[in-house]
């Protein structure tokens, strides 16, 4: 694993050893050097050399950003969608996804962890980054076997809905003309036509809800949060619970459509949810900026 550092090492005057990103950086930009001759040192003690063009600055800052480039590419997680990958690849050698990807492979060496490696990024498996229409904000992944897939409140087949998504039916059968209850809880269907269906913290212990909570996920779905935020326009984002809320609070209102209401678990969904006609609501504001509407019923 690569060297980290701490913010910290920033404001120190101690020296410290480079990391090996550092190394690998300065590496990838510093041309090989012939070693020179005495004569050459004392000419140089007596020239000072001339300022760095713009021309030569800008290469640098080209060529550095090149090799970080280079470097990221190595560590993109498994599964992770191509043009996700594109928009989010500096953050892969951030020192807290260094840390959070060396957590989660020690836990996978101890524990059953979910989902699957191959299924932790499905979101970004779906559709292109700048096909996403809706975005809809979940906390943490089903903890029991065979339900978490990558999607927030969608399970695979033949597992049964969990109560959350059920009363997500309920309200769809109320809101949606025509929508009839598919017999399972898989909502790839969704996921396929730019329904982000995203959780705040993508990996969980086996039968251990929040057991990966701060370590490190919440800034990684923070950022995708915030590119979409800043790189889309006419989004509709679904804030369900106080926790989605707060994870949506920096949302632009002025450049999107931001939905508000209780959790649809059993224990919120009577305050609010039931009624919400969220999915509607969505419909109605995409047809309104021209964009092809989601077919709630595909799934």
């Amino acid at each position: 694993m690569i060297g980290q550092k701490t913010i910290n090492s920033f404001f120190t005057a101690v020296p410290k050893k480079r990391s090996s990103t550092e190394a690998f950086i300065e590496a990838e930009v510093t041309p090989v050097k012939r070693p020179k001759q005495p004569e050459e040192d004392e000419q140089a003690q007596k020239v000072p050399s001339p300022p760095l063009s713009p021309e030569q600055l800008d290469r640098i800052q080209r060529n550095k950003a090149a090799a970080l480039q280079k470097l990221a590419a190595r560590h993109v997680p498994e599964g992770f969608g191509e043009s996700w990958k594109q928009e989010l690849l500096a953050e892969f050698t951030k020192p807290y996804f260094m840390r959070l990807s060396t957590f989660i492979t020690e836990e996978r060496k101890r524990y059953t962890v979910y989902p699957p490696p191959h299924q932790v990024f499905t979101w970004t498996q779906m559709c292109d980054i700048r096909d996403v229409k809706v975005v809809i904000l979940g906390q943490d992944p089903y903890h029991g076997p065979n339900q978490a897939h990558g999607l927030c409140f969608s399970v695979q087949k033949p597992v049964p809905p969990p109560p959350s998504l059920e009363n997500m039916y309920k309200e769809l059968q109320t809101d949606i003309e025509g929508f009839v209850h598919p017999g399972h809880g898989d909502l790839t269907g969704w996921a396929k036509q730019g329904v982000l269906l995203l959780n705040a913290v993508l990996t969980v212990r086996a039968h251990n809800a929040n057991s990966h909570k701060d370590r490190g996920w919440e800034q990684f779905t923070d950022s995708v949060v915030t590119w979409l935020n800043k790189n889309l326009d006419g989004l509709v984002f679904m804030l369900w619970g106080a926790y989605a809320q707060k994870k949506g609070i920096s949302i632009d209102r002025k450049r999107h459509l931001v939905l508000q209401t209780v959790h649809p678990s059993p224990l919120s969904v009577h305050r609010g949810f039931f009624g919400c006609r969220h999915f509607s609501k969505t419909n109605s504001y995409l047809e309104n900026l021209g964009k092809k509407t989601i077919n709630w019923k595909a799934l």
